[in-house]
């Protein structure tokens, strides 16, 4: 059967449909899957009929997995929550939990906090609560292309420093600049090609904190300017999910955020995801360290 992509906006975004992804893929379909993934940067699986050996077995095609080490007797962790439950299956009404959860609200690339960033993210809807929850993607490949030359010039060698906690500060957790300044901030560039359609792109979102070598007014306006330039309406898609879907997107090409949820509603969500090449060739530990050194208000991982 022929792989179809329905696209959900004239420039990026499809559903893809001619293929079973819940069986064992040749090469030959899994570099068809992934041209796919490039062209659109955002791809949705509607009723996949995975579960999560399934979809780790899939994920695994795309390349390396991040994941959490065996600890306590617990098994490697390959599918990250990204829902409202706790270890114990019921919704998790932590503070900490809630406020943590926050941060996914705003426009932002997953992990480009670390010093290897994250690229495709795959997330698969298990229970879907009744107010929604759908996920929000921005094009900045697109919003590059129509970024003014004057402001394509300035950025061009720019480079800026990344913060979990600072997204986490913007969405409301009693965390100081002090704190996000004593620890790690990977240095990433603001603008980078995208290797997959050798495209250029923006590289800001959320955990987007200063740009190296510029103050700090003049840094976080240039960088509120990019992020605000690259979420307006007409560079943006939203998916809804139904139990069994799943969405992928590649975090060097979009900004993504949570469209919200009421918290008292079952959301089960997990999600997969790949770092960028070239990866570690073994299974490592990429938020050991981040998570050890956290500030209080954050839960640990």
């Amino acid at each position: 059967m022929a792989i179809t992509a329905t696209p959900l906006s004239p420039r990026f975004g499809a559903e893809i449909s001619g293929v079973d992804i819940s069986r064992p893929l040749d090469g030959e379909t899994i570099q068809a899957l992934i041209a796919e993934q490039d062209k659109w940067g955002v791809t949705v699986y509607r009723d996949t009929g995975l579960d999560d050996d399934a979809q780790i077995r899939f994920a695994n095609y795309f390349g390396h997995l991040e994941s959490l080490p065996p600890r306590d007797g617990r098994p490697r962790i390959y599918l990250f929550n990204a829902g409202n439950l706790g270890p114990d299956g019921e919704i998790n009404w932590a503070e900490s939990a809630m406020r943590y959860r926050k941060g996914d609200m705003l426009w932002h690339t997953d992990s480009s906090f670390m010093d290897l960033r994250t690229s495709y993210s795959m997330l698969r809807a298990v229970e879907v609560p009744a107010s929604g929850g759908p996920t929000c993607f921005a094009d900045t490949r697109w919003a590059y292309d129509d970024l003014p030359q004057d402001v394509k010039d300035k950025i061009e060698n720019l480079e800026c420093e990344h913060s979990l906690w600072w997204s986490r500060k913007q969405a409301g957790a009693d965390i100081t600049r002090e704190q996000i300044e004593e620890r790690h901030r990977p240095i990433h560039k603001l603008v980078h090609v995208h290797k997959g359609s050798g495209r250029k792109t923006i590289y800001a979102g959320a955990h987007c904190y200063k740009v190296v070598g510029w103050d700090w007014d003049e840094s976080r306006e240039l960088i509120d300017y990019l992020n605000a330039f690259a979420t307006q309406d007409k560079y943006t898609i939203k998916v809804d999910y139904a139990v069994g879907d799943m969405v992928i997107w590649d975090n060097l090409a979009v900004f993504h955020r949570g469209g919200g949820f009421e918290w008292s509603e079952r959301r089960d969500m997990r999600r997969a995801t790949v770092r960028e090449a070239p990866a570690p060739d073994h299974e490592d530990d990429p938020f050991g360290e981040l998570f050890s050194n956290a500030p209080p208000i954050v839960a640990k991982a």
